[in-house]
């Protein structure tokens, strides 16, 4: 690795938001211990991959991401594998791809610069803290990607331990900020201009503050109340600690965006209880009966998981009916596969993948058509959408506060910036889309 005059690292991303928000805390910590942040790997001193476990064969993408890499070793590189993935596989890494000198999970990142100290002598350096540790990675110094949309975590790891998820092995026990030094980081965005924050959680509801002080629906009230902020999001939500005081503060505090992400995973009991979800199917519908009964439009997405081990035809089609009886606006999907060290990785996993991919198959051709029926409710509305860019139509792109995505266009000779409000009235809907055009300036824009 160069000199400390220069030093210069790239790192890439994989996974979900958590991991996104991490990099940027990651970053944030590596610029002020000196680094500088290049754009491609040629030019960097220090390789960083933040890894995510969660797909199918994560590991093996890892490990032959590495291996092509290992001819830049020659030019004095030096390299760290992160996140899920360096937690899951530990110092299995060092044996298997020799030339790696760090090897750090998310639960020690606030270990980084007395790592970086170790690797930049010559020294491997390994952070694996497990789920004995009670640490948040708080820091001052996150390189924010997005200059309107700001992340701010607010309880890492996970208690639940689901059966086919590794997050309760990766990430940790679960652990939350003060409900204070969330909403000063919250101050402290909007007073740098930013006006959308996404609290973020593996279970973002199932949030405690250390101090006693705000409950997961108060601090979301709270945050939304922050001068300056005029949406606040939330995610991933776990339906065991969904109560109906998240569904009343919803409808009091208009900052807080009209979106509900609730996974379901499956339809049938019978499976929630193979997959240690903690909730049954009545359960979890009458949550979303709460949804349903509010006063304000809320979409509703979901997760959902087909031909988990065991699961029967019968059981399939439990999981069609529900997308009947929910109505949501999206989903995201997957196949089952096994993942290391889980619970499930015990159980005789004999459905076919050809069957497993049948019925993915099946659930997203409902689910479009269902995305496509509830965005129809939308045509003639008008909708106060933020706005992210242009697409390559030449058409703008937002995002209304249902979190849909809505290209529209402008009179002659407008120039929107991104970041600014503007109300569009929706002319066409698709499954995955909105289309409209733009009627003025949202107020307060």
């Amino acid at each position: 690795m160069s000199g400390t005059a220069d030093k210069t690292f790239y790192l890439e991303t994989f996974g979900c938001q958590m991991n996104v928000h991490d990099s940027e805390k990651v970053i944030g910590t590596l610029l002020q211990e000196g680094y500088r942040q290049v754009p491609t790997v040629e030019e960097a001193g220090l390789i960083l991959y933040n890894t995510c476990s969660i797909r199918d064969k994560a590991e093996q993408k890892v490990f032959h991401r590495l291996a092509d890499y290992k001819k830049l070793q020659a030019q004095g590189k030096k390299f760290g594998v992160l996140g899920c993935v360096a937690q899951q596989e530990g110092e299995k890494i060092f044996e298997r791809a020799p030339h790696v000198s760090m090897v750090c999970g998310s639960a020690s990142y606030r270990n980084l610069p007395e790592m970086l100290v170790q690797i930049e002598t010559g020294n491997r350096s390994t952070g694996l803290d497990d789920r004995a540790t009670d640490h948040c990675f708080e820091t001052e110094y996150t390189a924010r990607t997005n200059p309107h949309r700001g992340y701010i975590t607010i309880i890492e790891g996970c208690d639940k331990f689901c059966a086919y998820c590794v997050v309760p092995f990766t990430r940790g026990k679960e652990r939350s900020r003060t409900s204070s030094s969330v909403l000063a980081e919250a101050r402290q965005l909007a007073d740098l201009g930013y006006t959308e924050i996404q609290l973020l959680g593996q279970n973002v509801n199932s949030y405690r503050d250390p101090d006693g002080k705000k409950s997961f629906a108060e601090l979301l009230a709270a945050v939304g109340e922050v001068a300056g902020i005029r949406r606040v999001r939330f995610t991933t939500s776990h339906p065991r600690d969904f109560g109906r005081d998240i569904v009343d503060v919803l409808e009091a505090v208009p900052t807080l965006c009209d979106h509900v992400h609730l996974p379901v995973q499956s339809g049938s009991t019978r499976v929630l209880d193979a997959m240690q979800r903690l909730y049954t199917r009545d359960q979890y519908l009458e949550r979303i009966s709460w949804i349903h009964a509010a006063q304000r439009d809320l979409s509703i997405t979901t997760d959902l998981i087909v031909g988990f081990p065991g699961e029967t035809e019968h059981e399939f089609e439990q999981t069609l009916s529900l997308l009947d009886e929910v109505g949501y606006d999206s989903a995201f999907t997957f196949k089952y596969s096994p993942r290391p060290n889980t619970p499930a990785i015990g159980l005789d996993d004999a459905i076919p993948d050809g069957e497993k991919a049948w019925r993915l198959a099946v659930v997203n051709e409902k689910q479009k058509q269902m995305s496509a029926h509830r965005n129809k409710r939308h045509l003639g509305r008008t909708v106060e959408v933020m706005v992210e860019g242009k697409n390559p139509r030449g058409q703008w792109i937002g995002r209304t506060s249902q979190i849909k995505v809505l290209n529209f266009t402008v009179p002659e000779g407008v120039e929107l910036k991104t970041g600014s409000y503007v109300d569009v009235r929706v002319t066409a809907s698709f499954s995955n889309s909105l289309v409209g055009e733009m009627v003025s300036a949202a107020r307060g824009s």
